[in-house]
């Protein structure tokens, strides 16, 4: 009888291809098609693990005073006022000053600063590829800032007519930042200076004073008024200059931001003396690092003809290069200049050219020493001497948005935010392009499978009844 050769085997691997070929292009085509499952997941476990970290608590408050300060810091603030009017061309690196018809942001309290909501989110970081869902990752949190500018101490000619003489110096800040913030101050009086009175404010030594702490809304701008003694015979000692520092927190952002400038203290001509006249301009730096040099005028108001000499005396960093002639550097801060015979009745002038180092740039304003001396024939020599003000661009340049590493650019601190692109993101790519390979490693097996199997389909004979031998 005749008998059909079913080939059980062959049948049974073409139902085994079938459900492999499924399979395998099903998972080739869906993680080609998504390689952002291969990157979301390490991205978040990469944002979430500085959590795990120690870090400050958030929203707790900070310290009243460092506990290696010696001597108590006042609890309240100094009073405050309202702020000078700002510069109507500010420079180009700082922040821009606002419109006169947006409203005046609140001036500080001196009381104790209230807790105050979180900060609104910032926008979340992008995803790796456009493709990929967006990974979720935590907003970063407000950048606080503080800025400070001071005003100079400047004397008037009732100064020589007193033992002492009191006044004020303005110090204007501004929170620069996004967010609430408790805003600290701290300055230096030089030698010869004392704090007569200032509220909220305490000596803790070496001519150091610290202030209590304000509670500082976003963009508010206010001043206060610090009272300085002035000593009678504190003109034997210029030039002088001291510095102020702000520092600011904010709930939430880790660290500690701040902002310093120097201020000068200013002396007229004198003590007054018949007979002699000196002036002598300001310097400044433009933001190059150039000096406009310094321009003295030492004049001879008396009746007789005398000898002139000026001498000039700098802040430490700031130095005359090139002595013109006649003039010769007594030490690295001081240089004398013989003008000659000044005739009664007229004036000599000069010109010195100046430099100085960037560090003393960023110290500014800082204050020089100008000291005249008339020696006539006969009589008494006479001397007057005078202060005069060192500024520089590089001070005003000087970013008071920063990052928490030193810039100087002064005054922003942000949180800290695991930003896309990072040395983290390595093992990331690997990842995705292993799984990549993998995935179109599958649909090349699972193609050559499927024609392997169809090709043999296709050369097996057909299957067809077959006549076997009769016995």
């Amino acid at each position: 009888m005749a008998r059909v050769d079913v080939r059980p085997g062959r049948r049974a691997r073409d139902r085994r291809a079938v459900p492999l070929l499924v399979i395998g292009l099903a998972v080739g085509l869906t993680v080609t098609a998504t390689p952002g499952w291969a990157t979301a997941a390490p991205a978040v476990a990469r944002v979430a693990s500085p959590t795990t970290e120690p870090a400050e608590e958030p929203g707790g408050d900070p310290p009243t005073a460092d506990p290696t300060e010696p001597g108590p810091v006042p609890t309240e603030a100094p009073s405050t006022t309202a702020p000078p009017p700002e510069s109507p061309s500010p420079p180009a690196t700082t922040e821009p000053a606002p419109t006169t018809a947006a409203p005046e942001p609140p001036l500080p309290t001196t009381a104790a600063p209230t807790t105050t909501g979180a900060p609104p989110p910032a926008p979340s970081v992008p995803p790796v590829r456009p493709s990929a869902p967006a990974p979720t990752q935590p907003a970063p949190a407000a950048a606080a800032g503080v800025s400070v500018t001071t005003d100079d101490i400047t004397l008037t000619a009732g100064y020589w007519n007193a033992p002492s003489t009191v006044t004020t110096l303005r110090v204007t800040i501004t929170n620069t930042g996004a967010t609430p913030a408790r805003i600290r101050l701290a300055y230096t009086l030089p030698a010869g200076l004392t704090d007569a009175g200032t509220g909220g404010c305490a000596p803790v030594g070496g001519g150091e004073h610290r202030c209590g702490e304000w509670a500082s809304a976003p963009g508010a701008r206010f001043s206060t008024l610090l009272r300085v003694r002035v000593d009678g015979d504190a003109w034997q000692r210029m030039p002088l200059s001291g510095s102020v520092r702000v520092t600011a927190t904010a709930p939430g952002v880790p660290g500690t931001v701040g902002d310093d400038e120097g201020f000068a203290v200013l002396f007229p001509p004198g003590p007054p003396v018949p007979g002699i006249r000196l002036d002598a301009e300001a310097v400044s730096f433009d933001i190059s690092g150039g000096s406009s040099g310094l321009d003295v005028r030492l004049g001879n108001t008396g009746r007789v003809d005398a000898e002139g000499r000026v001498e000039v005396v700098l802040p430490a960093g700031v130095t005359v290069p090139t002595p013109p002639a006649g003039c010769t550097p007594v030490d690295p801060t001081r240089t004398r200049c013989e003008l000659g015979t000044l005739a009664a009745g007229r004036t000599a002038q000069l010109r010195l050219p100046v430099s100085a180092t960037p560090e003393a740039q960023r110290q500014a304003p800082l204050a020089g020493a100008v000291l005249g001396q008339l020696d006539p024939r006969s009589g008494r020599a006479k001397k007057v001497q005078m202060s005069f003000r060192i500024t520089a661009a590089a001070a005003l340049a000087t970013p008071v948005a920063s990052p928490p590493a030193p810039t100087g650019s002064q005054g922003v601190l942000a949180a800290d935010v695991p930003a896309v692109g990072d040395g983290g993101d390595g093992s990331v790519r690997r990842t995705a392009i292993l799984l990549i390979v993998i995935s179109t490693l599958l649909v090349v097996f699972a193609l050559a499978l499927a024609t392997t199997s169809l090709r043999r389909r296709m050369a097996a004979p057909a299957a067809g009844p077959s006549t076997a031998p009769t016995e």
